[in-house]
């Protein structure tokens, strides 16, 4: 652009001395007055003197909107220059920010919430997900930004002579200076824009893994509480505990979960220990459809203990309401209906015509310390057992007496073949507790 201005200047110079050659006349350089426009002749006294020929005025013409195209080619071009330092600003916080991104990765999962934490770029949101988001349409725009400015760099807007705005093409060299410095630019966008993608890609790749890791601890967790739950290995073995009912009342019992079948003949024995009164309640009751009073061990009031079998009753010789560990045992066959009631491995009384040839009915409901009136409900506070009770056994015969003694005083071990005294076989409700006892023990040292 100097070099146009300088070879106009030339040929204006080489008119005139062409002029001066023809005519013979000389020209007079004089100081331009200030706001005088450059160009025009002044004479002596400061008065401007008149264009010789129009070519001269043409030329100061052009001269003036050369540099008017030139200032604003300038001005242009500083706006360029600060719109390119706000791109470089962009580009090393996207640098920064993948970066600090990167080192948070290496740092492990704890550091890297702690990263995502902190805010190191003022614009973008806490979360990673949404930052690499943002980062990647903040890559888009200044993309955008960058195209339109290359198109709209490629010519800047000039003045004609006749005042209207037009648009005059750059210099090769600022124009391929431009072209090199956006394309170089796009390449970093995109650069980063990739890299930023790749680590959204693992970041999210990171997250579902730990995710299912996670997950399947907690599961894992979550199994080993329940089997923890259900077995109780708080009891060194799952027969060594008791079942407490402290209180009167018509809520707190135990449940057997499995059922009997068909049975002819049984023996029950259990260690029980009460000092209710009056009458320790029911240590145990069997419902079935149809007969709530299928099987019953019963102590109400001032009665005596009695064991009802099909709703038919025969009472028992049996005292154990002073407040220590009893073992008793009864048997009982369909055969003439004939029963044997022990007590501490010795048997006090007999008797049969309890329900002859009755057959005990299957798929019923044993339920510990409550008497029944509908299957499995309905309890009575008045015929509720207070005290506690463990090692209830049931088989489907009759059990001979050195059985029965061997049990009683802890030199013989025989888990029911209907029902075995197991934790996971017990369940307790309304208040009612179960803990660990070793009743051979409890019973040496009760003694």
């Amino acid at each position: 652009m100097l070099a146009l201005v300088f070879g106009l200047l030339y040929l204006v110079s080489g008119r005139a001395v062409s002029s001066q050659d023809v005519t013979g006349s000389r020209f007079v350089c004089n100081a331009i007055p200030p706001g005088a426009e450059p160009g025009c002749g002044y004479g002596p006294t400061g008065n401007r003197v008149q264009s010789s020929s129009p070519v001269e005025d043409e030329l100061r013409n052009t001269i003036i909107q050369l540099r008017e195209t030139i200032l604003q080619q300038k001005e242009t071009i500083v706006s360029q220059q600060g719109t390119i330092k706000e791109l470089n600003s962009k580009l090393a916080r996207c640098e920064a920010a993948a970066d600090e991104m990167a080192q948070g990765k290496s740092r492990g999962q704890g550091s890297r919430r702690k990263e995502y934490g902190k805010n190191t770029m003022g614009d973008l949101p806490r979360d990673p997900g949404e930052t690499i988001d943002q980062l990647g349409k903040t890559m888009q725009t200044l993309k955008g930004r960058l195209e339109n400015l290359e198109q709209q760099s490629l010519r800047l807007p000039t003045t004609n002579s006749s005042g209207a705005s037009a648009l005059t093409p750059l210099p090769p060299e600022l124009r391929e200076l431009l072209r090199q410095r956006l394309g170089a630019l796009e390449t970093q966008l995109l650069r980063k824009v990739a890299e930023l993608e790749e680590e959204k890609s693992q970041l999210y790749n990171e997250t579902a893994a730990h995710r299912q890791r996670t997950e399947s601890a907690l599961n894992s967790l979550m199994e080993r509480i329940a089997e923890l739950e259900k077995s109780n290995n708080a009891f060194k073995s799952p027969e060594d505990f008791k079942v407490s009912l402290p209180l009167r009342t018509n809520y707190l019992y135990g449940r057997i979960k499995k059922s009997l079948p068909e049975m002819y003949a049984f023996t029950v024995c259990m260690w029980l220990k009460s000092s209710a009164s009056p009458g320790i309640g029911t240590p145990f009751s069997y419902g079935v459809p149809g007969q709530a009073n299928e099987i019953v061990l019963i102590e109400w009031g001032n009665n005596p203990i009695e064991l009802l079998v099909n709703d038919k009753v025969a009472q028992l010789p049996l005292s154990v309401s002073d407040g220590r560990w009893h073992h008793i045992c009864i048997t009982w066959t369909t055969r003439d209906g004939f029963w044997e009631a022990y007590q501490d491995g010795e048997r006090l009384g007999t008797g049969d015509n309890l329900a002859p040839w009755h057959p005990i009915k299957p798929g019923g409901v044993i339920i510990l310390g409550q008497e029944q009136d509908i299957v499995g409900g309905r309890f009575d506070a008045t015929q509720a057992f207070v005290g506690e009770l463990t090692q209830f056994n049931m088989w489907d015969r009759v059990l001979r007496p050195v059985d029965i003694m061997g049990l009683a005083n802890c030199s013989a071990y025989m888990p029911g073949n209907v029902v075995p005294w197991i934790d996971a076989n017990v369940e307790v409700f309304g208040g009612a507790s179960k803990a660990a006892l070793e009743i051979c023990e409890d019973r040496a040292f009760d003694s």
